[in-house]
């Protein structure tokens, strides 16, 4: 009886052994999963971090870019009014001019 009690008691040993070994093993592998899924979901964040980057630059230079072109036409548009401002004084200036000569 005793032996048998011995026995019994050594297998539940070895059995609770093997078990703490297989729930270590099962940790460890979960632990590696979970780091290895905690690595992609970095990686996916980068990626998409880099794609919205990517795309708010494309954005920024299409605005600077119709920026400019506005400011352009505004600057030549100015620049024809000036120049007919200046045609039409033209005439006068030179009358002025003119005058001034034959005076002296």
């Amino acid at each position: 009886m005793a032996l048998e009690a011995i026995q019994t008691v050594t297998q539940a040993e070895a059995k609770a052994k093997a078990d703490r070994e297989a729930a270590a093993a099962q940790v460890k592998q979960q632990v590696t999963d979970a780091q290895r899924e905690a690595r992609q979901m970095v990686e996916q964040a980068r990626q998409k971090a880099q794609e919205e980057a990517r795309r708010m630059m494309v954005q920024a230079e299409e605005k600077a870019a119709q920026l400019t072109r506005e400011e352009l036409e505004r600057a030549e548009a100015d620049c024809e009014t000036l120049k007919q401002n200046a045609r039409g004084r033209l005439e006068e200036a030179a009358q002025l001019i003119v005058g001034r000569v034959v005076e002296r």
